[in-house]
């Protein structure tokens, strides 16, 4: 290019050594609209005008050339404008595109989709949980009234009864169940449940127990039910024991077995063989060492059965307090009660087969559930199992020992050791 270009000066900056002419005209940086975050052609400088002096538009230092001094000034580092994301963070991608940083650390809507899948699912359980408690206890047959008492007790104490009512059961389940048909409507069974500050204790009053009955004057303890319902029975087992009643539990044979058959059967665990009923009254037929799964006919028939042993009933009443700890112990357990096709028809048959008093809430027997998988057993302490009375074969208790008994759990304390033997099945 000659010296005489016309168009040297316009990409070349004068030279201390080249004066400028009077008619030359001098090029000035225009102002730039361009952000503050995002640099302006040239604004490196150097030696080069608009290029920059060793990067030109695209030189080897960036978009504007290595170097300060001419053409524009130098502009202000690059910056993230306020509120984007830092860089490397999700959904942030070097040339500004992609999805959105979100602080659940999920893109988008998916994070409140399952977020709100979540709560729905939360909300639903709580309102199902507590809709199905409040319909089984609307259910529950509060038809016992308990009598006044002055008597007072620390801890709670339940009566439980099993009577051999036959009401309500048909000719041919009297038949199934080798009931008979006549029944004296009293306690076969008879337990006193104690809740306290340590282990729940389980205590069987024999059937046969020979005990004065207000207004009835002394007789077997049974009878009270049938003289004057669960409200005597109540009266009169506070009366010989000093503890107060909190609460009743009575359920009948046939009732028994529909809870029975509802939870899918009870296993028992003998660890020797038990021989059948002789007699044939209750329908036993015998157990073999080891674990089996009874239905219904065959629960009954197992608790029922006296005759089978040496000591009659008061081996029976063993019976009955390991089948009632193994009912409830499968009852209270995750396979029942997380299963709503098994629970929610044995809450429902439980509650219509039992009578409670009326202060009894749901809440109050899932506490004996609990409390019956493994408390501390006995029965009454005995002085004479064939006490012989006006009305026959009658139990007397060890006055001593029994009073030492009820008074430790009046004042909700340990059982003297050797007032409890525990239970043998069988």
């Amino acid at each position: 290019m000659s010296e005489n270009d016309p168009w040297k000066n316009w990409y070349q900056q004068p030279t201390p050594s080249d004066p400028a002419s009077p008619d030359q005209t001098v090029s000035m940086p225009q102002p730039s609209n361009r952000p503050s975050f995002e640099p302006a052609p040239g604004s490196g400088g150097g030696n080069g005008g608009y290029g920059g002096g060793a990067g030109g538009y695209g030189g080897a230092s960036g978009y504007g050339g290595a170097g300060g001094g001419g053409g524009w000034g130098a502009q202000p580092p690059l910056v993230s404008p306020p509120g984007s994301a830092p860089a490397g963070a999700p959904g942030r991608s070097g040339g500004g595109g992609g999805r959105q940083w979100r602080f659940w650390g999920q893109p988008g809507r998916h994070g409140r989709r399952i977020a709100l899948v979540i709560g729905v699912v939360v909300v639903l359980l709580i309102a199902s949980t507590a809709g199905t408690y409040f319909w089984i206890n609307g259910k529950l047959n509060r038809s016992v009234a308990l009598p006044a008492t002055t008597a007072t007790s620390a801890g709670t104490n339940w009566l439980i009864a099993g009577s051999d009512q036959r009401t309500g059961i048909s000719r041919s389940e009297q038949a199934q169940l080798h009931l008979g048909s006549e029944g004296a409507d009293a306690s076969d069974s008879l337990m006193l449940l104690h809740m306290g500050s340590g282990r729940p204790v389980l205590i069987s009053i024999p059937r046969d127990s020979y005990v004065p009955i207000p207004g009835h004057g002394h007789n077997k303890i049974n009878a009270a039910l049938a003289f004057g319902g669960p409200s005597l029975l109540v009266q009169t087992v506070e009366g010989v024991t000093g503890l107060k009643i909190n609460h009743y539990m009575g359920i009948g044979f046939g009732g028994l077995a529909n809870v029975v058959g509802a939870i899918g059967g009870v296993r028992m665990c003998v660890k020797t063989a038990v021989p059948a009923d002789p007699t044939g009254d209750s329908g036993f037929k015998g157990l073999a060492a080891g674990c089996h799964d009874l239905s219904g006919t065959q629960a009954i028939a197992f608790v029922r059965d006296r005759h089978s042993f040496a000591t009659s009933d008061l081996q029976r009443i063993q019976d009955q307090r390991a089948f009632l700890s193994a009912l409830l112990s499968k009852a209270t357990s995750p396979g029942v009660y997380l299963n709503p096709f098994t629970a929610l028809p044995f809450a429902s048959t439980s509650a219509s087969a039992i009578a409670v008093d009326k202060g009894t809430s749901l809440y109050d027997l899932l506490q004996v559930a609990f409390a019956l998988r493994n408390p501390v057993t006995g029965t009454v302490p005995i002085a004479n199992a064939n006490l012989q009375t006006a009305s026959g074969d009658s139990v007397e208790w060890n006055r001593t020992q029994a009073l030492q008994l009820f008074n430790a759990l009046q004042q909700d304390k340990p059982v003297p050791a050797g007032l409890l033997t525990g239970t043998q099945v069988g």
